[in-house]
């Protein structure tokens, strides 16, 4: 399965014998550049306008690179034999593993990461990683069909489109490594690319998390068969609704849906079945 590309944070990290190698290497490059130069100097137009080009095909043929993850997760295997307690490797390898969709093995890769991190230095990248995992697992599940009824008091049932169950580990659990995420920003010791991708990041995720939860307990709460917990579902959706919009003020949909939600609440609401007779009524606290 190669020829994916990375996400944006892997192997952006590296340990300080990785760095200080990189360093010489980038050192000789310089060197080896600043030697070709001076020889260049000396030649004439015609060259220049060579190495132009060259450079110019360079570039477009650099940026149709992509890696090779199945090569990448022996790398950082290998890695491991010869360092294996070192947590930027384990955290390399969950990277690589959650691209290539080996979700449970990617997870424990994570979760050595954190264990080796004794200093905290890596922890809320890895918990970011960690996040996502479960994060993407929470949207591709049944979660994820958001029923756009939610937002209307009067929009039709459609058969297969409800929520009917709402777990709430499926949620907390992502959200909890995402805020454990943002709690150790403070203690990151990466480059400054990775600071600022995390402390934008892992907010909008617990944004998204809360605006996902908050409307799937909308959802089944709108369910034609009446269950008794309908009211206490939408004052508890409202309430992570709510949450949502203290993060992003701007989150229009969420603005909408606490608006509705109180709606809901005070005055009651029905439900319409797929030929527009009324299903199922919930009355409000009045």
């Amino acid at each position: 399965m190669g020829g994916r590309r990375y996400s944006p944070l892997l192997c952006l990290i590296m340990s300080e014998e990785e760095k200080e190698a990189e360093s010489e290497q980038v050192e000789g490059a310089q060197e080896s550049a600043e030697d070709s130069l001076e020889v260049g100097e000396t030649e004439g137009s015609e060259a220049e306008g060579s190495e132009e080009v060259e450079e110019s095909e360079f570039d477009e043929e650099e940026e149709e690179v992509e890696f090779d993850l199945e090569a990448q997760v022996e790398e950082f295997r290998r890695q491991l034999e010869e360092d294996p307690d070192n947590c930027v490797h384990f955290y390399n390898l969950g990277e690589a593993l959650s691209e290539l969709g080996q979700m449970d093995e990617a997870r424990e890769s994570f979760e050595q990461a954190l264990l080796l991190d004794t200093t905290q230095e890596f922890s809320a990248i890895i918990h970011f990683g960690i996040g996502n995992l479960y994060y993407h697992q929470l949207m591709s599940g049944i979660q994820s069909t958001v029923v756009k009824s939610s937002v209307g008091l009067h929009s039709a049932y459609k058969v297969g489109a409800q929520i009917t169950s709402v777990h709430d580990d499926d949620y907390a659990i992502p959200l909890r490594e995402f805020e454990s995420a943002v709690q150790d920003i403070p203690l990151l010791k990466a480059d400054e690319e990775i600071v600022d991708y995390i402390s934008e990041h892992a907010p909008k995720q617990i944004a998204t998390i809360y605006y996902k939860w908050g409307s799937d307990l909308y959802d089944k709460a709108r369910q034609i068969e009446n269950y008794g917990d309908e009211i206490k579902d939408i004052k508890q959706g409202l309430k992570y609704l709510k949450k949502t919009v203290e993060i992003d003020p701007n989150h229009g949909q969420a603005n909408l849906m606490v608006k509705y939600g109180k709606k809901m609440i005070q005055e009651g609401y029905s439900i319409y079945d797929e030929y527009g007779f009324v299903a199922k009524e919930i009355p409000g606290a009045g």
